[in-house]
């Protein structure tokens, strides 16, 4: 259950912006203090599973082929055999668009290497990756979970954002995510609150609510 500062603090978020003819993102933006983020192992980069769900279509990618490229047709959104690879490497605006369209990417183990090689270019600015898996499992709860996940990055800036889920969720919902996803980053922290200098929940076009 959420704290009742929360919930107050995305209703208050939600009174405050006007409505818009799109389903906004309801996000919190975090600021950090005393991080040094110019070291790498300092940096926030997490997904965190969000209790109440994304309220939005998480589009997820599979690099796989034979018996796991079979397993997965059914709960991923797209599957990539091994062949099709170098059609998407070989043209950049094929592969930026892939990257831009899915939230996030499973591959056979065996085939990271050559993804690496032809496609990190374009998948690792945007820390998107895939999540490597043996030949032989099944991805299926692990892609479910993808689907309520959202991926936390500061890179090596203090002021970051993260969605919390989308404005037509109840706000004990998006209250409930808040929590999860704050707790997550604090727990990353070397000093936990106190490295947070300050936290805003806002919808994509309102105006930010301050929560910490």
């Amino acid at each position: 259950m959420a704290e009742k500062h929360s919930i107050d603090t995305v209703k208050k978020a939600l009174e405050v912006a006007k409505p818009r003819t799109f389903k906004e993102t309801v996000e919190v933006a975090l600021n950090l203090r005393e991080v040094d983020l110019s070291v790498p192992k300092n940096r926030i980069d997490e997904e965190v599973l969000l209790p109440k769900g994304r309220g939005k279509q998480v589009k997820i990618c599979v690099f796989a082929s034979g018996e796991l490229a079979m397993k997965v047709r059914p709960v991923a959104d797209l599957v990539i055999q091994p062949q099709e690879i170098e059609e998407y490497a070989g043209n950049k605006r094929k592969a930026h668009i892939l990257a831009r369209n899915f939230d996030f990417f499973v591959a056979e183990a065996p085939l990271m290497p050559v993804i690496g090689k032809r496609l990190g270019i374009v998948l690792g600015p945007r820390g998107k990756m895939p999540r490597p898996v043996p030949p032989t499992a099944d991805p299926s709860n692990m892609i479910k979970n993808m689907r309520n996940t959202v991926r936390v990055r500061s890179k090596d800036r203090r002021t970051f954002h993260a969605a919390i889920g989308t404005r037509d969720m109840p706000p004990e919902d998006l209250a409930e995510n808040l929590d999860a996803l704050v707790r997550r980053v604090m727990g990353k922290l070397e000093r936990g609150r106190d490295n947070i200098a300050s936290a805003y929940v806002k919808t994509t076009m309102g105006p930010a609510v301050r929560y910490l």
